[in-house]
């Protein structure tokens, strides 16, 4: 099933969304039209059962530079206010959405990353990233502090001393970099990061996914809250996964010596 809004375009197969913003022209960036069907786009995969993986991608040689600033430039001269509503109506729910929604969010960042588009790429589970791509925080240089999560995100993936650092003096970060800090799970050649990418969410999506959502829901709490309150959590979020019909699939496969058919359920 394929889908194709103005901007962003939504394919769901085997399991898999394939949500991949489509405006190359424009280096994928963020206008307010390609918000609004990206946050949309984010929230379906999210509540739709038959997504047990989402893959989130850009076309052409971005993946996405952030804000249209064009866009940007032309509403804050009319209307500074409704300017900067967009992160509370666009940039937070579609972050909230990749990082909280209860099954596994692969980025596969093909080209620059910068901005907004940056800060959604981490707040994805796994990042796939090209040899050629980059990560640029971007906001101070336009004299903007950080949104779309990035000052949650990126402390939590290489430490408060260095993501203030970027933050506050922005660069490029090239992919070989980028894997050393932590902010990539993994750099491949140019060519292969679609696929190498699509693997992934495929064999995340043919996982047992109940459990999966447990541990994207227990690391996350466990980074805020004392040891004490994590294990309570630890200890629900087992009764979840324990109960669910992959678990008793996956413990008759062990017992039979076969590899399991999660369900997803």
């Amino acid at each position: 099933m394929t889908d194709k809004a103005e901007n962003v375009r939504y394919e769901l197969v085997d399991g898999v969304a394939t949500v991949t913003l489509d405006r190359p022209d424009a280096m994928n960036s963020l206008d307010e039209p390609t918000k609004i069907e990206l946050r949309d786009a984010i929230l379906r995969a999210a509540a739709d059962r038959h997504v047990r993986a989402v893959l989130l991608t850009g076309s052409g040689r971005a993946f996405c530079v952030g804000q249209d600033l064009k866009a940007h430039i032309r509403q804050l001269a009319t209307s500074p206010e409704a300017t900067f509503a967009t992160v509370r109506e666009h940039y937070n729910p579609l972050v909230t959405a990749l990082a909280t929604m209860a099954k596994p969010v692969v980025a596969a960042v093909n080209g620059v990353a910068a901005g907004a588009g940056a800060a959604i790429a981490w707040a994805c589970d796994f990042r796939i990233m090209a040899d050629t791509a980059g990560f640029n925080t971007a906001f101070a240089g336009v004299a903007l502090t950080a949104d779309s999560g990035a000052s949650w995100t990126l402390p939590r993936l290489i430490g408060q001393a260095r993501a203030l650092e970027l933050l506050m003096l922005p660069r490029t970060i090239k992919a070989a970099e980028a894997l050393e800090l932590g902010l990539a799970n993994r750099v491949v050649p140019a060519d292969q990061v679609a696929d190498t990418a699509l693997d992934l969410a495929r064999r995340l999506a043919e996982g047992p996914t109940v459990a999966l959502a447990a541990l994207k829901e227990s690391v996350a709490y466990g980074a805020s809250h004392s040891l004490v309150e994590t294990l309570a959590k630890e200890d629900e979020l087992q009764l979840r996964a324990g109960s669910s019909e992959d678990h008793k699939i996956a413990v008759a496969a062990f017992v039979a010596k076969e590899q399991p058919n999660f369900t997803g359920r």
